[in-house]
């Protein structure tokens, strides 16, 4: 991991404590796997996440956190008194997931190091992976920084890792320069990545007035509106007979489910899309002449459009029923998240005090709406408004996922200038 003497040895300060830069954090967060599954009915849906809770834990009280609890469902939660004379101020919290995705974390992860990254294509160890502006055209502007990556047969991690690091540099920091602040909450969560984690978040047991979630892409990016999210699932029951005397017998519930994709909207797929529009994505299939099954997710923004799109899927639910007989195709749509918009939209001091963070620090702020979404889509419905900030990081979810060591060092800038904003302003 280290290159041209960028890993600096680990300072004390003047109480003994030691301290590490935001990078060292992730590099010493990543290699600790933590995949979620999204089979699992059980909170954590992973034991490994609880490898890395523990960590955070005893990190956690050595920067003098109070109250620091680890649930046993791994939500670990913490707060930080306000400074004498700030008591007034809200509370403000900051959230990050521990989990990452199950693709591409089969193995250990191995960070490499790039310094000054030339902006043009990079192999990735001997992976045979090259990450390319051809192919993420913003590496462009990354370059001269220190690049992040693994050695591309792995994810990274930075998703939400790059989160966690910043939230703990951001004590750190508020600790070694005396910085006034009023109180302040922090919660590290499991199974963002499933969607399950957020139902079980104890917003009282935090203590916020609001939030926000660390676990955006680049670090000027201000995001509170989100998809509105359901999943589709479907089935399609055939009718199995000897092909050799199946004439008008013979309902092939494979052709069944081909028919099915081949009557959605054509040009809206995920990669047909970008901004505001919205999608039908085919996660997965498996079929033979008896039985296939679609798996599919809805996005959309807007509410009305996201309604229409589960009303198509179940006009060609009855269309194909009608065709094929009843029964042949079963549809199940289960809701995920709403865009949390809605609730941010009363409570815009949230995104005005953050763009003026963004501001103080260099950086053009960017309101960009999530193609996905964040535990603070959910918390917001539950009653703690939750926006999400950007960390540095890119092309999550897959090998070519990368982050800057400037790109995390401004997003603990920006979110040091938060907090001083939060500490002039009374509930």
């Amino acid at each position: 991991m280290q290159k041209n003497g960028l890993m600096s040895a680990k300072n004390k300060d003047i109480k003994g404590i030691v301290t590490m830069n935001v990078y060292e954090r992730l590099l010493k967060y990543v290699v600790i796997r933590t995949p979620s599954n999204e089979e699992s009915d059980t909170t954590p849906s992973t034991q490994c996440q609880f490898d890395l809770a523990n960590v955070l834990k005893k990190e956690m009280k050595d920067l003098g956190i109070c109250n620091v609890i680890l649930t046993d469902s791994c939500f670990l939660y913490g707060k930080i008194p306000a400074t004498p004379g700030y008591e007034n101020a809200p509370a403000i919290g900051f959230i990050a997931h521990m989990d990452t995705v199950s693709d591409y974390c089969d193995h250990d992860i191995k960070p490499m190091i790039t310094e000054k990254y030339d902006g043009e294509a990079l192999a990735l160890g001997e992976s045979g992976v090259t990450l390319s502006p051809e192919m993420f055209p913003h590496l462009k502007n990354l370059k001269g920084r220190t690049l992040i990556t693994s050695d591309g047969t792995t994810i990274l991690g930075a998703d939400d890792k790059a989160g966690i690091a910043e939230i703990l540099t951001l004590i750190e920091r508020l600790n070694e320069q005396n910085i006034p602040h009023g109180p302040l909450c922090v919660a590290f969560t499991p199974d963002e990545e499933t969607g399950t984690g957020a139902a079980h978040f104890d917003i009282d047991k935090f203590g916020a007035d609001f939030a926000y979630t660390l676990d955006g892409d680049t670090e000027n990016e201000i995001q509170y509106e989100n998809f509105n999210a359901c999943s589709a699932s479907i089935e399609f029951h055939g009718v199995s007979v000897h092909p050799g005397s199946s004439k008008d017998t013979m309902v092939n519930a494979s052709l069944v489910a081909m028919e099915f994709d081949s009557m959605l909207p054509k040009g809206e797929t995920p990669r047909d899309t970008e901004g505001y529009e919205g999608f039908y994505h085919l996660l997965s299939m498996e079929g033979e002449c008896a039985l296939a099954k679609l798996h599919y997710i809805i996005r959309d923004h807007d509410a009305e459009k996201f309604e229409q799109r589960k009303k198509v899927m179940k006009q060609i639910t009855d269309d194909l029923n009608q065709k094929w007989g009843d029964g042949t195709v079963i549809l199940t749509l289960k809701d995920q998240y709403r865009n949390m918009s809605e609730i941010i939209a009363q409570h815009m001091h949230l995104i005005d005090n953050a763009k003026k963070a963004c501001e103080k620090v260099g950086l053009t702020p960017q309101c960009l709406p999530i193609r996905g979404g964040t535990d603070g889509c959910q918390l917001s419905f539950h009653g703690l408004p939750c926006p999400n900030l950007g960390t540095g990081g890119h092309a999550y979810h897959g090998p070519y996922e990368h982050i800057t060591v400037e790109g995390m060092e401004k997003a603990v800038d920006m979110i040091t200038e938060l907090v001083k904003i939060y500490s002039t302003q009374c509930k």
